[in-house]
């Protein structure tokens, strides 16, 4: 919205459904204008405008890399109804009334635009401009965003289809052979949505010397070009961690879970702006890199029922994760007087961005609480006198 001092008070873009959050190709925007003056304006003219346009800009060295792509491009002048045209086209707007210009355009096809996007290195932008111009005055502008998602089905059989893959890695210590670390990893399909959860079979096997420790998390890339240039940026979105792995062991996954957060679909159909993500399940070797396997996902905006499994599969998850350390429990008969509770004490350190140093838990036994007993001594005048020892 636009509010000027002296001769127009208001000038804004309003959409007939201010609460609808999102268009798709072939739906209508629409709206209108509303102009408000303080003194008697002549206006020649009203120019609507619907613009859609990917932009990267980003810096490398001492070239500024920057390109754009035009999705959308309409133009239109509007008229006032029910409002007297001079010879010239314009019209004479006044104080103390609400003008309102309504305007109308039909988004292309599915196929010709792609979704709103805003990244760290580039945007893709929707919006209507209104520039309402006037006799020797310089024209007055204001323009309204609005967001554009194209639907991406993962119902198709190439999403639905399983995926997976075995990675293995030799480890050496001092340029002597310490054995290798390997991993194999399945997923039941490639499409997912967004709150879903994704179930992972998988199985770990250490033959080096190191404690190792698995984990999986969901990954985004985005990728720029401008100029004949490419520019890459990685984000981790979520994750998960296994149990630790001693040397000479194994373990394994069945149906170990991870959440699609809230995130916007993949982005595939824009030509210098694309939006990947993959399921990376890797495991982290102390003094040595990772051992990594990616399998690319495709996040759509209509797919399968988001969450059915989540309940199963939450239990199943903190089942695995607990059968790591045996609950010991002592027999009742036994008291205790003092609780203890065992620090954590660090096992090693993990050097995986944001995730936590590994640590053990000494399994604190668990009493009955203890028993009150009274002793009776019988005092030389008869008395008898209890004495509680706890």
């Amino acid at each position: 919205m636009v509010a000027m001092t002296k001769r127009v008070k208001t000038l804004d873009v309003i959409f007939n459904d201010p609460s609808k959050t999102f268009y798709c190709s072939g739906e209508k925007v629409a709206g209108k204008i509303i102009v408000e003056v303080t003194q008697a304006t002549r206006v020649l003219s009203m120019r609507v405008v619907g613009v859609g346009c990917a932009k990267v800009h980003y810096t490398k060295g001492k070239q500024r890399c920057r390109q754009e792509t035009e999705y959308l491009k309409y133009e239109e002048v509007v008229f006032l109804d029910d409002q007297p045209i001079d010879a010239d086209g314009s019209v004479m707007l006044r104080p103390c009334n609400t003008y309102e210009y309504r305007f109308g355009f039909e988004l292309p096809q599915e196929g010709q635009l792609v979704s709103s996007y805003k990244g760290k290195f580039g945007s893709i932008q929707y919006f209507v401009k209104a520039s309402m111009e006037r006799p020797g005055q310089p024209a007055l502008e204001c323009k309204r965003t609005f967001e554009v998602e194209e639907p991406l089905d993962v119902c198709t059989p190439d999403l639905l289809s399983p995926t997976g893959g075995t990675k293995e890695k030799k480890v050496t210590c001092m340029f002597i052979p310490d054995g290798q670390v390997s991993l194999s990893a399945k997923i039941d399909r490639r499409g997912f949505c967004e709150g879903e959860d994704i179930c992972i079979n998988a199985k770990f096997e250490n033959t080096c010397s190191r404690i190792v420790v698995p984990k999986a998390a969901i990954t985004a890339k985005h990728i720029y070009q401008a100029n004949g240039r490419t520019k890459v940026f990685h984000q981790k979105l979520s994750s998960v961690r296994g149990n630790h792995i001693i040397s000479g062991m194994c373990d394994a996954w069945q149906g170990k879970t991870i959440r699609v957060p809230k995130i916007k679909p993949s982005m595939l159909g824009c030509n210098i702006i694309r939006v990947e993500y993959a399921l990376m399940i890797y495991v982290h070797i102390p003094g040595s890199e990772k051992l990594i396997l990616e399998l690319p996902l495709v996040i759509g905006t209509a797919g399968l029922g988001s969450r059915t499994n989540s309940i199963s599969s939450q239990d199943g998850s903190v089942s695995n994760s607990s059968l790591s350390w045996v609950s010991l429990r002592m027999p009742s008969v036994s008291p205790s007087y003092c609780d203890l509770e065992q620090p954590l004490t660090p096992l090693l350190d993990d050097f995986d961005g944001d995730d936590s140093p590994i640590f053990i838990t000494t399994p604190a036994f668990q009493f009955q609480p203890p028993p009150v007993y009274t002793e009776v001594d019988e005092a030389y005048n008869g008395k008898t006198q209890m004495l509680q020892v706890c």
